[in-house]
């Protein structure tokens, strides 16, 4: 909303499997890491735009700490009718809903991107 180029989140393994996801299919330019000297590392995101509208229009977390979310193969859900992506956590790893359905495996939502 605020039209920026890049914004900075704190580095982990299961957020860089998710903005892999996210520059595979598009939302994203790319990210990249900046390590410090006290150990701690961030992403720095660069976000993409198409004719000065954001690319990403919602993205909203479904799993949660209190409340986790699994779907099979079978039950995943479409998301604004196929122009979304939902971002799982499976056994073979973090991939968008089509690549699950794909190779036929569940596992937990993290989140929704339109």
């Amino acid at each position: 909303m605020r039209s920026k180029t890049s914004v900075a989140t704190p580095a982990s393994k299961l957020r860089a499997r998710v903005l892999d996801v996210l520059k595979d299919e598009g939302y994203i330019r790319g990210y990249s890491e900046t390590k410090f000297e006290n150990g701690t590392a961030e992403f720095n995101i660069e976000l993409k735009y198409y004719e000065g509208a954001p690319v990403i229009k919602e993205i909203s977390r479904v799993s949660k700490p209190g409340r986790r979310v699994y779907v099979s193969a079978k039950t995943i859900p479409h998301v604004a009718n196929g122009l979304g992506i939902s971002v799982l956590s499976t056994p073979k790893g973090v991939m968008a809903d089509h690549a699950a359905r794909e190779q036929n495996v569940g596992g937990e939502i993290l989140c929704r991107v339109f």
